[in-house]
C-alpha cells in the first residue's frame, strides 16, 4: 500500500509573504501570514521504495484524487496556528543540567544556588522554558536509580514556581517517580527522551494531565544509539515513529498539548542529522509544535572539528536560523544569551 507525505517548500518572509498570502499565491505556515510557503513536496513510499515530486500550490487541484485527499488533509494541519507559543515569535528552552557526567555542561549546577542562580541568569537573558535534568542521556551514558535523579531535581522543583511563577517548567526525565513529583510541584512540560517508553508507567501517569509533552525521537538507548544507526529513510521514519506515538494520547483530554523532537543526535549519524535538517518542515503536516534541539551536538564538531562543545555556538546558531526559514520555532539551547540575540536580528532581517 502506497503512503503519501506532504512538506511545504519554497518559502516568504515578511511583507513579501502578507502580500502573497492575501493574493492566495502562498498559504500560511503554521497560521502565520508573515512565513508562507507556494510549493509542496509530495513523498511517495511503497515498501521500500520512495519517491518525491515538488509541485506549485495552485497545481494540487490537479492530482489524482486519492493523493489530493491526503495532501488537503496535510494542509490543514500545516496551515493551523500552533497555541503553544501564544503571541511569540518563538520560545527558547534553556538547558540546566543537575548531574556531574551530561555532555557539555556536567557538574556545573549541582548545588541549589548555582542552579537557581542559573536560572535567573537564563529567564533575564531571553529563556521562556527551563528544562531540569537529573540523568545525562548523553551517547553511552549509563540509567542511575530514580530515586538518585529525583534527589539531583527534588529541591529545585520544590521552590521554582515559587521564584519563577511566569516561566516554563520542563522536566527532562525517562522515570516516572521524577515526573509524578514535577507534576506535583506544577511542571509545565515532560521531555522524556525515550517517549514514554523507558519506564511503563509514565505513559498512563502523563495522560490527561494538563501539560505539554514532548514527543521525542531516538532510536535505540543512550548507550547503544550511536552504534551504526541506520533507516530506511530517516524523515519519514521519524514521520511514521510520530504518527504512532501521537495516536498514544488520542483518548487523552489534553491531546493537543504535544510538542515534537525529531531527535537530532539521538540514534542518527552525521547524514541523517543533515537531513532531518534540510526538510525538517515535513513535520508540519502533523499539525503539532516542532522543537529543535541542536545546541553543541556532535554534528557541529564532525563538520567543523571544533571538539571543544563549548566552542559550537557558531554551528548551533547556524542550524538554529536554518530551521527557522522552515517555521521552527521552539529551540533547546545552552548558549539563551547568543541564541536570543540571533534570533532578534534574524527575524528583524526576515521580517523586513
Amino acid at each position: 500500500m502506497k503512503k503519501y507525505y506532504t512538506r511545504a517548500c519554497n518559502f516568504f518572509y515578511g511583507t513579501i509573504s502578507r502580500d502573497l498570502v492575501k493574493k492566495k499565491l502562498s498559504l500560511p505556515l503554521c497560521g502565520d501570514k508573515y512565513m508562507s510557503f507556494s510549493q509542496i513536496e509530495i513523498f511517495t513510499r511503497h515498501k521500500k521504495k520512495i519517491n518525491s515530486k515538488i509541485i506549485e500550490i495552485k497545481n494540487i487541484k490537479k492530482l489524482p484524487i486519492s493523493i489530493k485527499k491526503k495532501v488537503n488533509q496535510d494542509l490543514k494541519k500545516i496551515t493551523k496556528k500552533r497555541e503553544f507559543l501564544g503571541k511569540r515569535n518563538h520560545l527558547i528552552m534553556g538547558i540546566l543540567n543537575m548531574t556531574p557526567d551530561s555532555f557539555s555542561d556536567g557538574g556545573k549546577f549541582n548545588s541549589l544556588k548555582k542552579a537557581f542562580d542559573r536560572v535567573e541568569k537564563m529567564k533575564n537573558s531571553g529563556a521562556d522554558i527551563i528544562d531540569i535534568g537529573g540523568e545525562s542521556t548523553r551517547p553511552g551514558s549509563k540509567i542511575i536509580p530514580e530515586k538518585k535523579e529525583l534527589k539531583r531535581v527534588k529541591k529545585i522543583l520544590e521552590n521554582f514556581k515559587k521564584k519563577f511563577p511566569k516561566t516554563f517548567l520542563s522536566i527532562d526525565t525517562r522515570k516516572s517517580l521524577v515526573m509524578d513529583f514535577s507534576i506535583k510541584k506544577n511542571a509545565d512540560i515532560i521531555n522524556d527522551v525515550s517517549c514514554f517508553r523507558f519506564d511503563s508507567k509514565s505513559l498512563n501517569l502523563v495522560k490527561n494531565k494538563n501539560l505539554w509533552k514532548i514527543i521525542h525521537h531516538m532510536k535505540g538507548t543512550p548507550q547503544t544509539m550511536q552504534i551504526n544507526p541506520s533507516y530506511n529513510n530517516v524523515l519519514l521514519d521519524i514521520y511514521d515513529f510520530f504518527e504512532k506515538e501521537i495516536a498514544n494520547f488520542k483518548s487523552d483530554r489534553f491531546c493537543k498539548k504535544i510538542i515534537l523532537d525529531p531527535g537530532i543526535g539521538f540514534g542518527k549519524n552525521l547524514k541523517h542529522n543533515l537531513m532531518i535538517l534540510n526538510k525538517i518542515s515535513i513535520f508540519h503536516s502533523l499539525g503539532f509544535p516542532i522543537l529543535l534541539g541542536t545546541s553543541r551536538k556532535k554534528f557541529i564538531n564532525q563538520i567543523s572539528g571544533k571538539y571543544d562543545t563549548k566552542e559550537r555556538i557558531g554551528g548551533t546558531l547556524a542550524s538554529i536560523n536554518y530551521s527557522i526559514l522552515q517555521g521552527i520555532k521552539i529551540f533547546r539551547v545552552h548558549n539563551v544569551e547568543e541564541v536570543k540575540q540571533s534570533l532578534l536580528v534574524f527575524d528583524s532581517l526576515l521580517n523586513k
